[in-house]
């Protein structure tokens, strides 16, 4: 072969990369839902468009889709769900606490998720391998990275003995993520107190016993009430110059010291991998959960600098952002 029938094949091919799906003509249509504010999901679902376009998918030629945004409001969800289905899609996609209550209206209709909890303790799915039922998609559960959240704080935080853990007892698998910062903890030498916030009434008692016996840091467990309710958390904990750790960057760039957990743009593009396969014909029950593979660490060097920390050099190298 020549190079220029080389570069000519190359190009072909590369053409027809960029080529959008066919079938026929077909408009594949999705339906995009959430109990959470537009704002809150704009990077995420820019990066899962994004999987999507690179799949062949292309907007307003042979995809369209529908966006639902509950604005915090879990009640709404069943309705949305409805609105959606009859539009018709071909394919939900669901993101966070809105799965659990997807997942009890038994809609014909097949669905993908991206979920906090344990999908399969909270019952929508017989194992991570083997989903069964109309539903699967991806968790970002990995109880094991609380752990590594307690050791942060310990670098930190110069001679921390006690941190409070803020959790809600309801999101499925917190529990376990309690018992792994509980055991870490112990092992540390750290004393751990756990508060149960499951509602406004539980989080505002929380913190009033945190105010009348401050810890030296606090590590949140992330699901969709403690981010609905992450500003509230971090104002108490600044007023009280008491850091803050989370799992997910929003906590980090809400005024939090730090956050580790799952890189969540590559779980919404791995997300687009899903679509694609099921619109192609693949049953969900067939395709196995993914939990998360690659992880990421925030820190907020603002929030360290009014805290008075001045955090290892180890930890600052290890970060994948940096706010300043």
């Amino acid at each position: 072969m020549d190079r220029r029938t080389f570069l000519l094949s190359s190009l072909i091919l590369v053409f027809a990369d960029q080529q959008p799906v066919q079938a026929a003509g077909r408009i594949f249509r999705i339906g995009f839902l959430t109990a959470q504010r537009e704002p809150s999901l704009a990077p995420f679902v820019d990066v899962f468009r994004s999987g999507l376009k690179q799949l062949g998918y292309v907007e307003n030629v042979n995809l369209e889709i529908t966006y639902r945004y509950g604005d915090d409001d879990l009640t709404r969800v069943p309705s949305l769900a409805f609105e959606l289905v009859s539009r018709p899609v071909d394919l939900l996609v669901v993101q966070g606490s809105a799965v659990t209550l997807v997942n009890q209206l038994k809609l014909s209709t097949p669905a993908v998720y991206v979920f906090s909890g344990d999908p399969v303790l909270a019952g929508f799915a017989t194992s991570l391998s083997h989903p069964g039922g109309n539903m699967t998609g991806l968790t970002f559960m990995a109880a094991e990275l609380n752990a590594k959240r307690l050791q942060i704080l310990r670098d930190a935080v110069p001679h921390l003995q006690r941190v409070a853990i803020i959790g809600n007892p309801e999101h499925p698998g917190s529990h376990i993520e309690r018992v792994y910062s509980e055991d870490t903890a112990k092992q540390l030498g750290i004393a751990a107190d756990f508060f149960a916030t499951a509602t406004q009434d539980q989080l505002v008692s929380a913190l009033a016993a945190l105010d009348r016996s401050p810890p030296q840091a606090i590590s949140v467990l992330a699901d969709g009430f403690a981010i609905q309710n992450r500003n509230k958390i971090i104002e108490f904990a600044m007023q009280h110059r008491v850091p803050v750790i989370s799992g997910w960057p929003i906590f980090a760039r809400s005024g939090a010291l730090c956050t580790y957990g799952p890189k969540l743009s590559d779980s919404y593009h791995r997300l687009a991998s899903y679509v694609d396969r099921i619109l192609k014909g693949a049953r969900p029950e067939e395709l196995p959960i993914e939990r998360p593979t690659t992880f990421e660490t925030v820190l907020n060097l603002r929030t360290a600098k009014v805290l008075g920390l001045d955090l290892p050099a180890s930890l600052l190298a290890s970060a994948d952002e940096v706010i300043e």
